[in-house]
């Protein structure tokens, strides 16, 4: 049972309390509350990126680099065995700690994080194995295992697919939203890899080859921002799990959409409009991450016009600079505004649209008014 501070008060005329006695009770009430409140924060709030988040990401991240990306020639040479037990041998020791700290209310984060780095160990683990009995189709073998994240190759497959289904199982015990995240990433390297089997008895130049994988990227990405509306539409109010597939599926849409690089205007001009139907989107999903890849679409493209019209001009920086002006102009008007224009949206919706609304939007739009 809880109590407003009118209740507290409206009790204390009862009995009979002055107002100077009154004022201290509810002063006393409310420090406890804070400490309270510190103690055990409040899981349906949204994760606050200060810096102790900021240092649990990051290390976390660098440990994922270390044994992935950044991993050195030397450290392959182990041989493949001593591949698989490292990795293993990091995964158990991850899962353990976090198992730990995620059992301990405050601690959930650093404990998530921590068997998300479990679950990126998957990857190497299964890279030993093929690479101690020859597990390859017919791409071959790669290079090095930090070409995992650099080239696309048919060869990868059994490592993102046995790092999303350890995935998937981690958030079945740990449902925590970061390790979405890592099988986003493995999904859209899948998406990669399979590009190959696509194409598979079809002669392509490498000009063909990359149209296809942007077509791919691109078709990916709106499966996946599919699936992150329809979790928001679901959504867990403790635990935000549809931000990390919207970052991800934009970087996958985005990304193929920007290298597409169109040689006609009106190519680029439809690009600049999707940019623009983006950051309509980012105020009806109330998702950030649109606004900001909208943002940095219209600017390439309003930077593309400035060059076509000042090229080699004294004024084409003079142009930028106030392209660059406009853009934060524009910022500070969306952020002034961006209640009264997510509820002219609310209330202008059809019925059908509203439903698809995610719930969170119409609850930050009723917040933001009140």
């Amino acid at each position: 049972m809880s109590f407003t501070e009118d209740d507290v008060r409206q009790a204390g005329r009862a009995v009979a309390l002055r107002e100077e006695q009154l004022d201290g009770l509810v002063a006393v009430l409310r420090a406890r509350a804070a400490t309270r409140d510190a103690d055990a924060p409040n899981p349906a709030q949204p994760v606050r990126f200060d810096l102790v988040h900021i240092l649990w990401y990051a290390g976390a991240l660098i440990v994922m680099g270390a044994m992935g990306l950044f991993s050195t020639l030397a450290f392959e040479q182990m041989g493949g065995k001593a591949l698989t037990l490292t990795a293993l041998i990091y995964a158990v020791l991850f899962v353990l700690a976090g198992h730990h700290l995620w059992n301990r209310r405050a601690l959930e984060t650093p404990g998530g994080l921590l068997i998300a780095v479990a679950v990126a160990m998957i990857p190497l683990a299964v890279y030993g194995i093929q690479e101690t009995y020859g597990f390859w189709d017919t791409a071959g073998k790669p290079e090095r295992y930090r070409d995992f994240y650099v080239w696309v190759k048919s060869s990868w497959l059994p490592m993102e697919v046995a790092t999303i289904v350890a995935g998937l199982i981690a958030l079945r015990f740990y449902p925590f939203p970061f390790i979405v995240a890592v099988i986003a990433v493995s999904l859209w390297f899948m998406s990669m890899d399979l590009t190959p089997w696509i194409i598979q008895g079809r002669e392509l130049d490498w000009s063909d080859s990359w149209r296809a994988r942007r077509i791919v990227s691109m078709a990916f990405g709106l499966v996946v921002l599919g699936v992150a509306w329809f979790v928001d539409l679901k959504r867990d109010q403790k635990r935000d799990f549809a931000f990390w597939l919207h970052l991800s599926g934009l970087l996958a849409f985005w990304g193929g959409l920007t290298a597409s690089d169109s040689s006609s205007e009106i190519g680029k001009a439809i690009y600049c409009l999707i940019n623009v139907g983006l950051v309509f989107l980012s105020v009806f999903l109330m998702r950030r991450p649109y606004a900001l890849f909208g943002a940095i679409g219209v600017s390439m493209y309003l930077g593309h016009l400035a060059n076509k019209v000042f090229k080699d001009s004294l004024m084409f920086p003079f142009a930028l600079s106030l392209i660059g002006i406009l853009i934060i102009a524009a910022g500070l008007l969306l952020h002034r505004h961006r209640a009264a224009l997510s509820a002219w949206m609310t209330n202008s919706l059809p019925e059908s649209l509203k439903k698809l609304r995610p719930p969170h939007a119409d609850a930050a739009t009723r917040m933001e008014h009140a």
